[in-house]
């Protein structure tokens, strides 16, 4: 019998039973697998591990990543598109990243009082997660809650981004198709054409295209569009993208045919293996950070510490140069 730790509480739940409740599509136990799959202890890990090794492999889900800058409109944006997508009958996860306080180390998770109408769906599923100390706008282990999304049966996987900036890329390494939302006036071609976030977008959207700022929404597609014809034309899209467009989520304007385009693209995709390849990619990928990380973990082991500080004594003593010190502990801790 494994043991599952939920939110201060201990309940004894078998790993078996909980990845068969999850692709039951029961929602509890996917809330449950998540706040495991996210616990830092080792135990939880091997617990996580074990579970993700126990969910049918062969449910796929549309994964879309989404970013764009604070205020506007990601929240209100994934709400419409998501209610729109359930009129279809399409089932839809919202995995929301929160920043986290760098003083506090605490998070809003504020998502789901956003998404008002979303949360109270049946075929909707929103999990907001802080940051923490993890860079480029997803949380650690948003990968495996995605997983265990796809395992619950959900169609659609949506990823929102903390939305900081320019950075923001990791997304693009967990998502089928990596869309950003821009706000009217947020630039000229100049800015279209900075690397980063912006090559790595598949479908560019300027929100809030009406009432006053429609005429400013139509000039800045039209800014992002010119600029997007000066990249590097990518292998994995067809003629035609990336591309820009204008949507008001708030009236839900545009959101069926920017839907449309994404269909196409990832079509398109499928039929030339394109899906599969970027899918095989990113699993190789995932695994290179994973190892990383488990090599950072074993910094913060008590010997590995106690002789990290002992040669930053004699480093900062000047007895000891410091590349040398480095490749001592690192010779150290690889016996």
């Amino acid at each position: 019998m494994d043991i599952l730790y939920v939110i201060g509480k201990t309940c004894r739940m078998d790993i078996t039973d909980l990845a068969t409740r999850i692709s039951a599509q029961e929602r509890r136990a996917l809330a449950r697998a998540i706040t495991l799959v996210e616990s830092g202890r080792d135990d939880h890990r091997t617990q996580a591990a074990a579970l993700l090794a126990a969910l049918p492999q062969d449910r796929q889900a549309l994964r879309i990543g989404l970013s764009g800058t604070p205020g506007v409109g990601k929240s209100t944006f994934i709400e419409s598109l998501g209610m729109m997508l359930i009129r279809r009958g399409l089932r839809v996860a919202v995995l929301a990243v929160d920043p986290s306080s760098s003083r506090s180390g605490g998070s809003i998770l504020g998502d789901k009082t956003r998404m008002d109408l979303l949360s109270r769906e049946a075929d909707a599923f929103i999990r907001p997660s802080p940051s923490q100390t993890h860079l480029g706008g997803v949380a650690r282990r948003t990968r495996e809650a995605v997983r265990l999304c796809e395992a619950a049966g959900f169609d659609v996987v949506l990823i929102e981004t903390v939305g900081v900036g320019q950075s923001e890329t990791v997304v693009a390494e967990m998502s089928d198709l990596f869309l950003l939302l821009l706000a009217p006036a947020g630039g000229d071609e100049l800015q279209g054409v900075k690397r980063g976030i912006m090559e790595m977008a598949d479908i560019i959207l300027v929100n809030k295209a009406d009432g006053d700022l429609k005429a400013a929404a139509n000039r800045t597609c039209a800014d992002y569009a010119g600029a997007l014809r000066l990249l590097r034309k990518r292998a994995q899209d067809p003629d035609g993208y990336p591309c820009a467009m204008t949507v008001s989520a708030l009236q839900e304007d545009g959101l069926d045919a920017a839907w449309e385009r994404i269909e196409a693209l990832v079509e398109w995709r499928r039929q030339n293996g394109f899906w599969e390849r970027t899918r095989a990619a990113q699993a190789r990928y995932w695994f290179t950070e994973d190892v990383k990380q488990r090599l950072l973990a074993q910094l913060q082991m008590p010997e590995a510490r106690t002789a990290l500080a002992a040669l930053g004594d004699e480093v900062a003593a000047g007895e000891v140069d410091p590349s040398v010190a480095a490749q001592q502990f690192v010779d150290e801790l690889g016996r």
